[in-house]
């Protein structure tokens, strides 16, 4: 239960809207504990009514009466209606401000976060988790008030009658609260087994329309019906559990609900019949029982739904006391001038244990271009995450215009940075949006768009297209080929006009010609910064430097010429893609 203290900062933030609906909930019960005196009084009085008096008198009392319990039920509905309005919007807005805080805790935890947590967790964190600490705040904390608000009330009513009956009468409702949480709990339980098994067939039919291609081509068509068929077998089987158990729920509680009523009229009887109360005083005690049944009831309810919720907030705690590993502390602004260097630098990655980088030095002038070739795992795409600080180094440091990566702005930084990931992520939105994605403002010009499009060698084949730049993309760009994908990728990161450009593996889905052409178009970028990393001799070529990286270390070092003359793994690799060609 300790993990809920940290929404005590939220109930402060709204405690007007929680001391109103406290007050509410009071004044509520009230009214609604008045309705049981005033009925009883009232009984008694027709019971020893004087028959001389007309039937009009009787009459106009009985339409009086009636007047008074409709206003007394209609002034304690208006105060359970503020009461809801107060608290459960109360727990409204504590899920939207904690589902905020929760998306901007995500937004700046670090690459090595990602790692280690998968995509689904942190979905069911944000929706799931938090749907039932809002269960809490509102249902929760409104019926713990109420439950005691009108226990204190009606008991005290009942023990101003009688005290022996009262205690007799109220000792079935514990036992009540103690079978209810029993089934409350079995529900949870059932509801959890329903909520996975769902959650397993949303994620198979996920990954069976994202990969319908390839089960297609292989035809496992009738394997994975199978597979889908058995997941609905087996949630339609834990669902018609929980449907069985919530059909006995309410009558139960309606059968303990006649007992406690047909124990109040029997004693009651017993009672009046030796003179200890009235007949209108039974009927107070039918009514009180009534009253305190679905408040005790609750009590199950209420104990099951806060510990559900104390066991999301953990989970929910858990991810945002995670601390950052990147920390931008400088707002001072910055320029970059084109240099760039690593002195000493090591990475070891956390989870597997590998070093990626050993002792790496590398110094990148102003106006210079760099080029990484290497085999798959030599440390090509870590050099980039260093850079662009999506890791930190284990040791070493680097410098960014001669100032420690550290101690600069580093949204200044990735400001003036323009990166094409080795994995091309579109989002399903326009073609232009996911170009105009790469800067702030989105008034850029038609003709700005183009510009671009055409330096990305795409937009001869966006023109095609029926919508052409309107043309509405499917999930990652599912209806582009691999090189449009890249392509409009790489056009996202140009449209920001960088002064550094980083293309990491940007033209593996694409033809010599096309990536000729599109080299040849970013060499007009005189003032532009270029790191390409690369497995084509072809995209390296005309570099100002490259460096072949094995195990993390640079083993050759100098221009396309050089290292063709030093005949190692660099000339290696050239003659040999020179014969593929």
């Amino acid at each position: 239960m300790k993990s809920l203290s940290y929404l005590n900062k939220y109930l402060f933030k709204y405690k007007w809207r929680f001391l109103l609906g406290f007050f509410f909930i009071f004044a509520s019960n009230w009214f609604k504990v008045e309705m049981p005196e005033f009925f009883g009084d009232f009984t008694d009085e027709l019971i020893n009514w004087d028959n001389s008096k007309s039937k009009n008198t009787v009459l106009f009392i009985a339409i009086k009466a009636g007047g008074i319990i409709i206003g007394l039920i209609i002034i304690s509905g208006f105060f359970l209606f503020l009461t809801r309005h107060m608290i459960i919007t109360m727990s409204r807005f504590i899920e939207y401000d904690l589902k905020n805080e929760i998306y901007r805790k995500y937004q700046k935890l670090n690459y090595s976060f990602y790692k280690k947590n998968n995509t689904g967790d942190l979905m069911n964190r944000i929706s799931e988790d938090v749907s039932k600490v809002r269960m809490y705040l509102g249902p929760g904390i409104m019926y713990s008030i109420n439950l005691v608000a009108l226990s204190i009330m009606v008991i005290k009513n009942m023990i101003n009658i009688n005290i022996p009956l009262t205690v007799i009468i109220l000792i079935p409702l514990p036992i009540m609260s103690f079978i209810i949480y029993k089934v409350t709990n079995r529900i949870g339980k059932l509801s959890l087994d329903v909520q996975k098994e769902q959650s397993k067939m949303s994620t198979l039919a996920q990954e069976t329309f994202s990969g319908i291609r390839i089960i297609k081509v292989f035809n496992r068509k009738k394997e994975i019906d199978k597979k889908f068929n058995y997941s609905t077998e087996e949630y339609k089987r834990k669902t018609m559990k929980l449907v069985l158990t919530n059909a006995l729920f309410l009558p139960t509680i309606f059968i303990l609900i006649g007992i406690s009523t047909i124990l109040c009229i029997y004693l009651g009887g017993l009672f009046h019949y030796n003179d200890k109360i009235t007949q209108g005083e039974i009927l107070k005690y039918i009514f009180y029982v009534n009253h305190l049944t679905w408040p005790f009831a609750s009590i199950g309810w209420v104990s099951s739904l806060t510990s559900r919720a104390a066991a999301s907030q953990t989970r929910i705690n858990e991810f945002l006391n995670e601390k950052a590993e990147v920390i931008d502390s400088n707002n001072k602004s910055f320029e970059f001038d084109g240099e760039i260097e690593f002195i000493d630098v090591s990475y070891t990655y956390p989870d597997s244990d590998i070093t990626a980088i050993k002792n790496l030095n590398l110094k990148i002038k102003k106006g210079e271009s760099l080029g990484i070739i290497g085999k798959t795992g030599a440390g090509k795409s870590t050099i980039i995450k260093l850079l662009m600080r999506q890791i930190e180094p284990n040791s070493g440091k680097i410098t960014i215009s001669g100032i420690n990566l550290k101690e600069i702005n580093l949204n200044e930084f990735r400001n003036q940075s323009g990166l094409v990931p080795q994995d091309t992520f579109l989002f399903s939105d326009s073609i232009r949006n996911n170009i105009l994605f790469g800067i702030k403002k989105k008034n850029s010009k038609n003709a700005d768009i183009e510009k671009i499009a055409k330096e990305s060698h795409i937009h001869h084949n966006i023109i095609d297209f029926n919508d052409k730049y309107d043309t509405l993309l499917g999930e990652r760009g599912v209806n582009l080929s691999g090189g449009q994908k890249q392509r409009i990728s790489i056009a996202r990161a140009l449209i920001r006009n960088p002064k550094l450009l980083i293309l990491d593996d940007s033209f593996s889905s694409l033809d010599t010609e096309t990536e000729d052409i599109i080299l040849s178009n970013l060499k007009k970028r005189r003032s532009t910064t270029f790191i390409i990393i690369s497995h084509r001799i072809s995209s390296l070529r005309n570099m100002s430097k490259i460096i072949t990286l094995k195990n993390g270390h640079i083993i050759e070092e100098g221009n396309h010429e050089e290292l063709i003359k030093l005949n190692g793994m660099y000339a290696d690799l050239y003659k040999k893609q020179l014969n593929e060609n």
